[in-house]
């Protein structure tokens, strides 16, 4: 039997047959440059369009700090509220993250819905969870979300009642009135929940350790080409769509590098700036394939505004989640795409290498540099192997790089290149 908030998570999918109007609003505070403003504002749009709703106007304010009641100052919020009713706007959406209090005094203002940067990820995030954790970890977010935001009485009677993004993260009422407690119990369960399927993903990663390949760990920015790469390398099959957030669920795959030598190559969820730490912590568990790694193939769009700021918002994320200290491989993707910049990017970034994961440009160079970084992490050893060890030949072979093989009078004689892990395994048949 589902709970309301496991039937209010699936009413989270938009109707793509109905979009609604949204006005973006942005404050420049200390720190921060209008280019700044302007850059994020962009990015916005782009995560409201793709949550399945038009914008239709923007308002931005500098500030020196937010304002307590409604993050923009008073006459700013009025000028907002004649711009709504001027656009016919349904929702107004901040760049910024609101706090309960001020979302519900702008909403209370405007006679219309108020959410946050936050809340759209969020309902992104629901759109695409696949996966049985996916969707626990999406619901334990929304609802940590939601939780400091609900109110009881009748005297926020906006748009609630139906559909659309922002009904599902508006803080008034609804049609069925949330309680507290239960909310809290579902939350405790579903942290329970997680918990279970981190052990499974734990014994999972321990059987994968033992064989002694290396686990890749594939990062970067939302949008960035990852998932393209992983089926370019190892046709995973992977859903590619030009959107943002489209694949949620990790995917791993066997991947045979320059050599011979395999590897588990790991695709991960997509970054973004501002990624909301409730969704960080309501996602580490799958995050942390990236932290557990040997090493993280970065990939960075190219051709987009700004790779460098893309770059930052993604080691970010890493040390959040644990994984800065993991050696990472920095990848130029969509190079056809912007072929100047790329270069540019290359010559700034030592070490790092430019791409196409769709016209396959560069993918070979890639392939090598990565091979030499994780050799610089093996081994080569002499094994001598007993004829009737046949289950220790096909491990070497299927865990390393095999250098020489020959046939001596009490086996074999295998020179290999293996990892730490695996060369400490077979220790017993070294020569």
């Amino acid at each position: 039997m589902s709970t309301p908030y496991q039937e209010a998570l699936g009413a989270t999918l938009i109707d793509r047959t109905v979009r609604e109007k949204i006005v973006l609003v942005g404050v420049t505070l200390p720190g921060q440059t209008d280019e700044d403003t302007e850059a994020s504002l962009d990015e916005l749009a782009l995560l409201v369009d793709t949550a399945g709703a038009d914008v239709v106007a923007e308002l931005v304010q500098r500030r020196d700090a937010p304002d307590h009641t409604w993050f923009i100052g008073k006459g700013k919020a009025e000028e907002l509220k004649t711009l709504c009713l001027a656009v016919d706007a349904d929702t107004v959406v901040f760049d910024n993250e609101l706090s309960p209090g001020q979302q519900y005094n702008l909403e209370k203002l405007l006679g219309r819905t108020a959410i946050d940067r936050t809340a759209v990820i969020l309902d992104i995030f629901a759109q695409n969870a696949h996966t049985l954790e996916g969707k626990a970890q999406v619901e334990l977010a929304l609802l940590r979300y939601r939780l400091p935001r609900l109110r009881r009485g009748s005297d926020a009677k906006l748009s609630q009642q139906r559909g659309g993004v922002g009904a599902r993260f508006g803080g008034g009422e609804t049609k069925i009135e949330v309680d507290r407690r239960r909310i809290m119990r579902r939350i405790t369960k579903l942290e329970g929940d997680l918990r279970e399927l981190a052990s499974t993903r734990e014994l999972q990663r321990k059987s994968r350790g033992r064989s002694g390949l290396a686990n890749v760990a594939i990062v970067g920015y939302t949008n960035a080409g990852k998932s393209t790469l992983l089926n370019h390398l190892t046709q995973a099959g992977v859903l590619v769509e030009d959107r943002l957030f489209a694949t949620l669920d990790p995917t791993t795959r066997r991947l045979a590098l320059p050599g011979g030598e395999p590897v588990l190559l790991t695709d991960t969820v997509g970054f973004v700036r501002r990624l909301p730490h409730g969704l960080v912590e309501s996602f580490k568990g799958t995050l942390e394939v990236a932290a557990r790694a040997d090493h993280l193939v970065h990939v960075v769009d190219a051709s987009a505004p700004d790779p460098d700021g893309e770059i930052a918002a993604v080691r970010e994320v890493l040390g959040e989640i644990d994984a800065a200290a993991v050696p990472e491989l920095l990848v130029f993707n969509k190079s056809d795409l912007a072929p100047d910049e790329a270069k540019r990017l290359v010559v700034e970034h030592q070490g790092s290498v430019a791409i196409s994961a769709v016209t396959g440009e560069g993918v070979e160079e890639f392939l090598r540099t990565l091979a030499d970084r994780l050799r610089s992490r093996t081994t080569v050893v002499e094994l001598r192997v007993p004829f009737d060890r046949g289950d220790v030949l096909a491990a070497i072979h299927r865990e390393g790089e095999v250098l020489s093989e020959d046939e001596g009078p009490e086996g074999m004689v295998v020179r290999a290149r293996l990892s730490e892990s695996s060369a400490g395994r077979l220790a017993e048949f070294r020569i």
